[in-house]
């Protein structure tokens, strides 16, 4: 990723706009705490050490930003700061559209919508919008259920 990724200036861009990024040896101590056992691994990671995301192996400079963009909207997620979480999310449906983690975002945007206000529908939205562009996804598999809401 040092010859191919990393000098791009998308990439350039977004690290440094908003990331303390941090390279760790696959031999160092740290490493072994977050049980990386192959490298490239990316992890997205809080001030405290909590991990939200990680991708293993080779990214391309179009699908690192989004794949590190799911990360970010997973940590507020999972931080209940959803209306947060949903703008990573909608970031990457409206910037990435056919990235790798579009279908995840798609899934992770109707979830936070519902959390965000209570409203089941974000959810039946997610699935038909996943069912019209993703219609072989893991993620729209796993939203199915979704299509029954009212």
């Amino acid at each position: 990723m040092d010859t191919v990724t990393y000098p791009q200036e998308k990439v350039i861009d977004f690290i440094t706009d908003g990331m303390v990024p941090l390279r760790v040896a696959a031999d160092h101590p740290l490493a072994s705490g977050y049980d990386v056992t192959w490298t490239p691994a990316l992890l997205v990671i809080d001030s405290e050490g909590k991990e939200y995301h990680r991708v293993v192996g080779f990214l391309p400079d179009d699908e690192f930003v989004p794949a590190i963009l799911l990360g970010i909207g997973k940590a507020f997620f999972n931080k209940n700061e959803f209306s947060k979480a949903l703008e990573k999310f909608e970031e990457i449906m409206t910037s990435y559209p056919a990235s790798d983690s579009a279908a995840e975002a798609i899934f992770m945007a109707g979830v936070s919508g519902y959390k965000n206000s209570n409203d089941p529908m974000p959810l039946k939205k997610s699935y038909e919008y996943l069912a019209e562009k993703h219609p072989d996804s893991l993620w729209t598999k796993r939203a199915y259920p979704y299509r029954l809401l009212d």
